[in-house]
């Protein structure tokens, strides 16, 4: 079957990094974000990836033809911004029968070959996977009959109207005949679509348990490690450490100081690190810290260098910048 994956977003929120990497790029250990997001399908279940997006898809569309990633990827360009719904509409020409889609942030336990059972049984239009929280009032919110019809949708209700604590975890099943209940040109998906389709009874739902990550930030993106790490979502490199930290490969492991402390973190290819402390945090290809340093929450860009002494602190170091040496930094981004 196809996969959508709407990724029409800049990644402001992850830069420096996204000003030269499209997001979809972006490693989280030795996959690309974007094949995370795929992930939740079997393999052998997905011949082609269309990716609904407009910044930097040369970038994505190179990096796949040269790729050995077991489906084809096809980029349907945004000319301008289309809203959820615009984008997915504008893969109309392309996607047939049944196919999924998946927002291109989403890290998740989700099994969306359970997703496509219950859409075939319901016989639905969509089916959406669902994720309970506390507080809903950032998303869209369903209500769930038994036989797991969506009665309800509201996009990110007022909290007097709330009504549910289970929210659109942004992974769905569709037919193609979705297409007919979109209007033309720029629109939300969950505005303009899933409540009409929930009144006619279209729309299905699954809840799942587990773990539901929207990796668009520098916070949840080491979330999306830490969760990748736990649960062993790779196929080369290898875990080292009581703590483990991921490792691109053996070579890596090797320079880094015997009294380093790396602890839930993720060392790419051709990292160094001197004898310092380093927690949950993500480092690309080439990163280097110096001795005495103490990093938590970070995320050093490929080729970055991080000078001795120095204290961080959620801080997000841009590629081939360097730290001067006893830097004591708490958020933001570096360069200042």
């Amino acid at each position: 079957m196809q996969v959508v994956v709407l990724a029409g977003g800049v990644g402001s929120r992850l830069r420096p990094w996204t000003k030269t990497v499209p997001k979809p790029l972006l490693p989280v250990l030795d996959k690309t974000l974007l094949e995370h997001v795929v992930r939740c399908l079997p393999e052998g279940l997905v011949d082609e990836v269309v990716v609904a997006g407009g910044y930097k898809v040369d970038q994505i569309e190179q990096h796949f033809s040269a790729s050995d990633a077991p489906f084809d990827v096809r980029i349907v360009p945004e000319d301008e911004p289309l809203g959820t719904g615009g984008a997915l509409g504008n893969c109309r020409d392309v996607v047939s029968g049944t196919f999924a889609c998946f927002n291109g942030d989403i890290v998740s336990s989700l099994d969306a070959s359970q997703l496509l059972a219950l859409h075939r049984t319901n016989r639905s239009v969509g089916t959406l996977g669902l994720w309970e929280v506390e507080d809903p009032t950032r998303f869209g919110i369903v209500g769930l009959n038994k036989s797991n019809h969506i009665t309800r949708f509201k996009e990110k209700p007022a909290p007097e109207e709330v009504f549910s604590n289970l929210i659109n975890a942004g992974s769905y099943i569709f037919e193609d005949d979705v297409f007919d209940w979109m209007p033309d040109g720029r629109h939300s998906i969950e505005r303009d679509v899933f409540p009409k389709l929930a009144a006619e009874g279209l729309l299905s739902g699954a809840p799942f348990e587990g773990y539901f990550i929207d990796a668009g930030t520098p916070t949840a993106w080491n979330q999306a490690v830490e969760a990748s790490i736990l649960h062993q979502r790779f196929d080369k490199g290898l875990l080292h450490g009581d703590d483990p930290s991921w490792y691109a490969d053996e070579a890596t492991v090797q320079r880094v100081h015997p009294t380093a402390r790396v602890v839930n973190s993720m060392v790419s290819q051709a990292c160094s690190i001197g004898s310092s402390e380093i927690r949950s945090s993500t480092l690309l290809a080439g990163a280097k810290v110096g001795d005495a340093c103490t990093l938590v929450g970070c995320l050093l860009g490929r080729g970055a260098t991080v000078g001795e002494g120095c204290v961080l602190q959620d801080v997000m170091v841009d590629h081939d910048s360097a730290v001067p040496p006893f830097t004591k930094l708490t958020g933001g981004s570096w360069p200042r």
